[in-house]
Formats: structure tokens, sequence, C-alpha cells
């Protein structure tokens, strides 16, 4: 079983993404210097908004994929989800590396932390006017980068153009 759902958010000026351990994207309008793991802010959603088909294969230990999409470019990050997840947070969602569980975080064990994110995404998402497209995969099996990508094309067919 698959569920997908669509995270939109914009860039800002002080987008680093030099995080070593998490990735996050929040509804906040506002980015300080301080927030190197934020690499979006006025998300359309935050944990909390995801549907309900997302959430429930989330917290049934899932494998949990996010592809993130800015312009023509494309990044995957693999990880996991998990029965403790709570999924409560209103304003953003996060995703980390290690096995630490907030209200915000939707994906542990996470291949990729904001350090890790393709430059030329981050380099864009340091314009406000910049979409930043997060599509949120949850699936009971493992999925190859391609099968992720066609999921998310088939659902979306709009954002290969």
């Amino acid at each position: 079983m698959i569920a997908i759902d669509l995270i939109k958010a914009y860039g800002h000026p002080n987008v680093r993404g030099t995080h070593k351990t998490t990735l996050e994207i929040t509804k906040d309008d506002y980015l300080t210097p301080r927030g190197d793991c934020i690499i979006g802010i006025k998300a359309n959603k935050g944990a909390f908004d995801l549907s309900s088909e997302v959430k429930l294969m989330i917290k049934s230990n899932s494998y949990v994929y996010v592809v993130i999409k800015v312009d023509n470019l494309f990044d995957i990050i693999h990880g996991y989800g998990d029965e403790k997840l709570s999924l409560i947070d209103e304003n953003k969602i996060i995703l980390r590396k290690s096995t630490y569980i907030s209200d915000a975080t939707i994906m542990i064990k996470a291949d990729k932390s904001a350090r890790d994110i393709k430059r030329e995404i981050l380099d864009k998402m340091r314009n406000e006017k910049t979409e930043l497209n997060a599509f949120i995969i949850a699936s009971d099996k493992s999925l190859k980068d391609s099968e992720i990508l066609r999921i998310v094309i088939n659902r979306y067919p709009s954002i290969s153009t």
C-alpha cells in the first residue's frame, strides 16, 4: 500500500541548509540565520495537516520517502516511520537522521539532512519567490528511486512540466 501527500513551501534569503542531522519545512513566514535545518518557509501544511492515509502509514512503521522538487531539480530522502510518531505539530515537519521523536517528526533514520540536499536546490531556495514541493510518500514496501518518482509523476502529472 502507498499513500502520498504534498507540501508546498517557499524560499528565504537565510536558507542555509547546513544542519547535520535534521531537515525542516515550516509554516513560519520568517527565517533567522540560526535556522540552519530549515529549507522552506510559508508551508501550507505541518505534520498535523498530512492526509490521514499518510499519517496512518507513517505510524505503521512504514518506509517513508520525501521527494524535494524545486524548478526542474529533484532530491529524494529515504527513511522510516514509527508507531511512536504523534504527527500533531501544526506548524512544521521534521526529517531526522536520528531516532529522536518530536510532535513534528515525520521521518526517522533518514539518509539525508539539510546539509545533504543538493546545493543547487538550496541555492534556489535563497530566493523568496522560489516554490518548493515536498512529496511525502509512505509505503509498506521498500521502493527504488525510479518507482518513487513514477508514483509522484502519476499522482501529480503537472509537476513534470
